[in-house]
């Protein structure tokens, strides 16, 4: 009779795990994978601008380094190394080189939570609350004071959503990189960890932390960047019954053979981790961190999963899940998430919220608009991009297929001008 129970109790939990994991699609596109840029309809001379364009930015001091890769139809025509990784070893950058991706993060998760919307586990129009009962009862931020940091609330008018939590229109602020001092005074003294760390402490522990402060404004009412990824972060552990980590491996990376991204870099890849840098007196130097330990993601706690900005990667990891968004949703035969799903996900979220003709937000990309294509350089209207903070960018356009990563770890590069140069050379490059 104890058997039975046993093998009833594992036949279940077989069918819960097999229902929660990926499903094989009936379309199966391979992995990317490097082509002749002719094959693919690339102009390899025009694409060679791109070389000129590179050794010019670091000849002139505008960045030490950095890796680039055009992608077509599932095809890498472009992908190079250039400059230095760390001046101050001699250490040159090379092509499969892991950096620092910081808010490239916030696809990753939007991701993450849409694979759990699809499966039912929650509405887009739900409230935050009915999973982090913490975030109940929301208050608006009404007077502050300085001297103090003493401050006083009104209730806000709704509860803040799941959808608001994507769209950086909940109300929520983002401490230290916060364009409002007044929330950077109230996230620190409350102990709110806003990126990234190597302390001990985990995202649900900061994420409830960050529910008992005000709102800068009313849900819904506008855009404010924030950390809202990081709240749905800890959401994909709690409905999940996964840690963060773990749900992104088994679930998305493994999937799409993303073999170099991770919080918390494994020990055998650590010395490939491109370290910050920024100009010193015509040199480069390293970066003199303000507020985060620079062991990051290397050594520490390993607890601290930022939905928003914590993962590092490769330009070939990141150009596989893209690829996956250009191919509907599938990568390899493996079905991520539905046509119709990212169709929703590309969809102007934030209305006239952004105040920016060229573009508008989704689900957690910045979307080009048709105003956007017309103005030249950045894509035709559809195109979703993002970047990171340590000046890593992205963009992928689904009507010519294409696909731009350009990687670089720097800070006060004031005169970079790299990454509105490069879009444009990879649009020229096409010859079809």
């Amino acid at each position: 009779m104890q058997i039975m129970k046993y093998l009833f109790t594992s036949f279940y939990l077989f069918l819960v795990f097999a229902a929660a994991a990926q499903t094989p699609s009936l379309k199966k596109s391979p992995p990317l994978s490097e082509a002749k840029p002719e094959t693919v309809g690339v102009s390899a001379q025009r694409l060679a601008r791109i070389d000129s364009m590179c050794l010019q930015a670091i000849a002139k001091g505008e960045v030490p380094g950095m890796v680039a890769l055009v992608a077509r139809h599932n095809k890498i025509v472009y992908y190079k190394a250039f400059g230095m990784a760390d001046d101050s070893l001699g250490r040159v950058l090379k092509r499969d080189d892991i950096f620092r991706i910081a808010s490239q993060t916030k696809a990753i998760t939007a991701t993450a939570v849409m694979m759990l919307w699809e499966e039912g586990k929650f509405g887009l129009d739900d409230p935050i609350s009915k999973f982090i009962p913490e975030f109940k009862n929301p208050r608006v931020l009404k007077t502050f004071r300085f001297s103090d940091t003493t401050f006083t609330t009104e209730p806000a008018k709704s509860e803040i959503t799941i959808r608001q939590l994507l769209t950086h229109t909940s109300g929520l602020g983002y401490g230290v990189i916060d364009g409002d001092e007044r929330f950077k005074m109230m996230y620190h003294k409350a102990g709110v960890t806003d990126l990234f760390t190597t302390d001990t402490i985990s995202i649900g522990e900061s994420v409830k932390k960050l529910a008992g402060l005000p709102l800068h404004h009313q849900p819904g009412e506008k855009f404010t960047y924030s950390e809202g990824l990081d709240v749905l972060g800890y959401l994909v552990e709690i409905v999940s019954g996964m840690p963060f980590d773990r749900f992104l491996k088994t679930r998305l990376f493994d999937p799409l053979g993303m073999k170099d991204t991770w919080f918390y870099l494994p020990d055998d890849k650590a010395s490939r981790l491109v370290p910050v840098q920024q100009p010193e007196n015509g040199k480069w130097v390293r970066y003199a961190f303000t507020f985060y330990d620079p062991a990051y993601p290397v050594t520490g706690a390993r607890r601290f999963f930022s939905g928003g900005a914590g993962l590092s990667s490769t330009v070939v990891d990141y150009a596989n899940f893209l690829q996956m968004y250009l191919n509907g949703g599938e990568l390899n035969g493996v079905r991520i998430l539905s046509r119709t799903t990212i169709q929703s996900m590309m969809g102007n979220q934030t209305k006239d919220l952004m105040n920016d003709p060229d573009a508008f937000y989704g689900l957690a990309f910045g979307v080009v608009s048709q105003v956007g294509q017309d103005a030249g350089g950045k894509g035709s209207a559809g195109t979703f991009e993002w970047g990171g903070y340590f000046n890593t960018s992205y963009f992928a356009d689904p009507k010519e297929g294409i696909i731009g990563l350009l990687f670089k770890q720097t800070q006060k590069t004031y005169s970079d001008g790299t990454g509105n140069r490069f879009r444009v050379l990879v649009g020229q490059s096409m010859d079809d």
